[in-house]
C-alpha cells in the first residue's frame, strides 16, 4: 500500500473519553463538534488553513445568556465524520499524518468541505490529497480499496467524480491486464485444447499452460468481489464498455454471486463457498470473505431477491460463457427465493439454450412450488428442454437428421454435409435417458408427464434406444398398477430396432413388458441377425465385373466368394491370372488376381468361424430356454416364439 507522510511536528492531540485536546501552553478557545466527539482547538491554525471555519468562527456569536465565551461550532455533516476531521486538524497545527488509500477519499471529500484551498495556505490539504489520490489509483490493489471507501463519502466522492475515477482505473487496468494474457496463454491453449480451459479458467486436470492462463486471467476476481452491489455493477459495466471478453465479466459475475448467494453450491456450506465449485479450478482463488460486508446470509429474502436478479441481468448474453451449472443453480435459488417468473423463465431459456453443457446432477431441480405434487421439478425440465428443441432449428446446430444426410448423400453432396459422431441435440437426448430413469421410481409422476417429456427428444436424436428402455422398465416397476394399454402406449417412446443385444435379452425376458412388445423385439434381433450376415458377403457366378460394363469371364474364379461393392477389370492381359487388377470400390488403388485370390481365401476362413460361432451360439440358447422356464419366463418366450413363426 502507497503512503504519503505529511507534517513535521509532534504529535500534540490526546483523546480523554470522546474529547480531543490539543496540548499546547496556550489554551482552546474553540470547539468543534462533530458527532459526538469534541475537539478543543484554537482559533489561528484553523483560520489560516479552512475557508469554511474561518467563515464560521467570524459569523459566530455567542449566546444571549452569557453562559461561556468559547466558540463553539457544529460540524455533524462533514464527509468521513469525526476521524476525517481529526486529520484535517492535524493537518492545520502541521503535526505527522499519513495518508493511504484507506483515509485519501474520507480526507479529500472533508478537505473540500472545509474549503482547504490554495486560497489560505501553499500546498493546502486540497492539493495534497489530489496529488496523492493519482498516485492511488496507479495502483490496483490500492484503488479497490480507495472505491471501498468511496461507500461511506458516497454523495461527496460523486461530486469530485473520485468514484468514476476509481472505476476507470479499475476497468482499464483489468483489460489491459485480461487481453495480454489471453493473447500471451489463453488463446494459445485454447487452440491447443478446447476442454482445458472454460471461460479462460481451468476446468479440472488442466495442462500447467492452461493454469498459467486461468491465473493469469482471473486473478482480480477475489479483489472486486469486496464491492458493494451498486459498485460491482458500475465496474461490470465499465468493463463491458472497454470490450473486456465475455468469458472474463461471467467469470468475475460467478464469483461475486458465488461468495454472497447461500445456496448455489449444494455440497459446500455457504461460508466455505468457491469459484472452483462454478467452473473454478487451476489458478481459481477461495472465496472466503475477507469481512462482514461480503455476506448476505443474514439479509432478509427480498433482499437476497434483489441481489439475484440484478445478478441475473448482468450476465453476459453470449451462449456458453456462462456455466449451466451455475445456471441451474441460480434457477434452484430462484425458486427457493420465489424470485419473478420472468426472472425464472430467463433463467430456463439460457439453460435451454446450452442444455448440452448440463449435467444430470445439476439438472435434478427439487420441486419447490407451493403445491408439491412429485419429488422434482418435471415440468421446469420439460420448459428447459422445449427451449432447447426451439433453438435447434437445423442452422448451425452440427447436427442432421438421418434421413436428410441419406438424401444428400443421394445427391451427391460432400462428404462433409453428413451429421458429426457427436452433436449436441445427441447428447440432450443420452442426458434426458439419464433423467427419467432418475425420476421414473417417483410413485406420484404421471404417466402422461412422463410420456410427455421422453416424446420431447426426437427418435433420430437416439442412436441406441438403450437409455429409454431402462428408463421405462424402471417405470414400469415402480408403477405396476398400469393397464396392459398404458403399458403399450408407454412402449411406443422405445424403438425396437435401436435396441442393443444386451437390452434385447433383458427385453425378451421381462415380464412387466407387453406381449406384443416382447414380439417386436424378438423378431428384429433376428431380422438384424440375418441382414448382418448376409450383409458382409455375397456369392456371385461371374468372377467379376469390369467397371466400364465391360465383362471379363475366367473359368476358375466361377461361384468365387467376393467381397460386397468390389470390381475387377482387365488389365489387357486376359490370359495372365496375375495381371488381372482388382479396382475398390472409391477408385483409389487397385489390387492383382493373386491378392484377390488370398483375400478370398481369408474371407473363407473367415466364413467357416462365423459358421462354427452360430453352432456354438446355438448350445447356449437350448440351456437358456431350460433356464428362462425355471424362472418363470419360458411361457412368454414361447408364447413370442409362437407369435413370430404366425407371421
Amino acid at each position: 500500500m502507497v503512503t504519503m507522510k505529511l507534517g513535521s511536528k509532534p504529535d500534540i492531540f490526546v483523546l480523554e473519553g470522546l474529547t480531543w485536546r490539543c496540548m499546547t501552553e496556550l489554551e482552546s478557545d474553540v470547539v468543534v463538534e462533530v458527532g459526538d466527539m469534541s475537539f478543543y482547538l484554537h482559533k489561528f491554525p484553523l483560520l489560516s488553513r479552512s475557508g469554511v471555519l474561518q467563515r464560521l468562527i467570524s459569523e459566530y456569536q455567542p449566546p444571549s445568556d452569557g453562559g461561556g465565551g468559547m466558540c463553539t461550532l457544529q460540524l455533524d455533516d462533514i464527509p468521513g465524520g469525526a476521524k476525517a476531521f481529526e486529520l484535517a486538524a492535524r493537518f492545520c497545527y502541521d503535526v505527522k499524518i499519513e495518508l493511504n488509500a484507506l483515509n485519501v477519499v474520507c480526507l479529500r471529500c472533508a478537505a473540500e468541505y472545509l474549503g482547504m484551498t490554495d486560497d489560505y495556505a501553499e500546498g493546502n490539504l486540497i492539493a495534497q490529497a489530489e496529488s496523492f489520490l493519482a498516485d492511488v489509483l496507479a495502483n490496483w490493489k490500492d484503488s479497490v480499496r480507495a472505491l471501498e471507501t468511496c461507500e461511506g463519502v458516497l454523495p461527496a466522492a460523486e461530486d469530485l467524480h473520485i468514484v468514476p475515477r476509481c472505476i476507470t482505473a479499475l476497468a482499464s487496468k483489468a483489460c489491459a491486464s485480461d487481453a495480454a494474457a489471453w493473447s500471451t496463454h489463453g488463446a494459445k491453449n485454447a487452440s491447443v485444447d478446447g476442454d482445458a480451459l472454460w471461460n479462460g479458467i481451468g476446468s479440472g486436470d488442466t495442462p500447467r499452460g492452461a493454469a498459467a492462463a486461468a491465473s493469469a486471467m482471473d486473478w482480480w476476481y477475489e479483489d472486486v468481489s469486496l464491492l458493494s452491489l451498486p459498485m460491482f455493477k458500475r465496474l461490470i459495466q465499465a468493463m463491458e464498455a472497454k470490450s473486456m471478453r465475455a468469458e472474463s465479466i461471467a467469470g468475475a459475475i460467478m464469483f461475486y454471486a458465488g461468495r454472497l448467494l447461500p445456496g448455489l453450491n449444494r455440497s459446500a456450506s455457504f461460508s466455505n463457498v468457491s469459484f472452483a465449485d462454478y467452473g473454478g479450478g487451476a489458478g481459481s482463488r477461495s472465496a472466503t470473505p475477507r469481512s462482514a460486508t461480503a455476506s448476505l446470509s443474514g439479509t432478509s429474502d427480498g433482499d437476497q431477491r434483489y441481489f439475484l436478479e440484478e445478478i441475473i441481468a448482468l450476465l453476459p448474453t453470449k451462449k456458453g460463457v456462462t456455466s449451466t451449472k451455475f445456471l441451474l443453480g441460480l434457477l434452484r435459488t430462484a425458486m427457493l427465493l420465489h424470485a419473478s417468473p420472468l426472472c425464472r423463465e430467463n433463467l430456463e431459456r439460457r439453460i435451454g439454450a446450452q442444455l448440452e453443457d448440463a449435467s444430470l446432477e445439476d439438472l435434478l431441480v427439487p420441486n419447490l412450488g407451493y403445491t408439491v405434487d412429485t419429488l422434482y421439478d418435471i415440468d421446469c425440465v420439460q420448459r428447459i428442454l422445449d427451449y432447447f428443441m426451439s433453438s435447434m432449428d437445423g442452422l448451425g446446430t452440427g447436427y442432421t437428421s438421418p434421413a436428410l444426410a441419406e438424401e444428400g448423400s443421394q445427391l451427391g453432396l460432400p462428404h462433409a454435409a453428413t451429421p458429426p459422431a457427436v452433436a449436441p441435440i445427441a447428447m440432450v437426448a443420452k442426458l434426458m435417458d439419464g433423467y427419467l430413469a432418475e425420476v421414473a421410481p417417483d410413485t406420484n409422476l404421471k404417466l402422461p408427464k412422463f410420456q410427455a417429456l421422453a416424446a420431447v427428444v426426437p427418435d433420430y436424436a437416439r442412436t441406441v434406444d438403450d437409455g429409454i428402455y431402462r428408463a421405462m422398465d424402471i417405470y414400469l416397476k415402480s408403477h405396476p398398477w398400469l393397464s396392459e394399454s398404458e403399458r403399450e402406449q408407454l412402449c411406443r417412446l422405445m424403438n425396437c430396432q435401436k435396441l442393443s443385444l444386451e437390452a434385447c435379452t433383458h427385453a425378451a425376458q421381462n415380464e412387466r413388458l407387453p406381449l406384443r412388445v416382447v414380439v417386436q423385439v424378438l423378431f428384429f434381433e433376428q431380422l438384424r441377425l440375418r441382414t448382418s450376415i448376409a450383409g458382409w458377403f455375397f456369392v456371385s457366378d461371374n468372377a467379376a465385373t469390369a467397371t466400364d460394363g465391360a465383362h471379363l469371364h475366367h473359368p476358375g474364379n466361377a461361384g468365387a466368394i467376393v467381397p460386397k461393392g468390389s470390381a475387377v477389370v482387365d488389365s489387357g492381359a486376359a490370359g495372365q491370372d496375375e495381371d488381372v487388377v482388382m479396382v475398390t470400390p472409391e477408385g483409389k488403388g487397385s489390387e492383382t488376381m493373386s491378392n484377390v485370390k488370398a483375400r478370398v481365401s481369408e474371407l473363407e476362413k473367415e466364413c467357416m468361424s462365423m459358421k462354427q460361432e452360430i453352432r456354438r451360439l446355438g448350445k447356449p440358447r437350448r440351456s437358456w430356454s431350460i433356464l428362462t422356464r425355471k424362472c418363470g419366463f419360458g411361457a412368454k418366450v414361447q408364447q413370442a416364439q409362437t407369435a413370430m413363426s404366425g407371421k
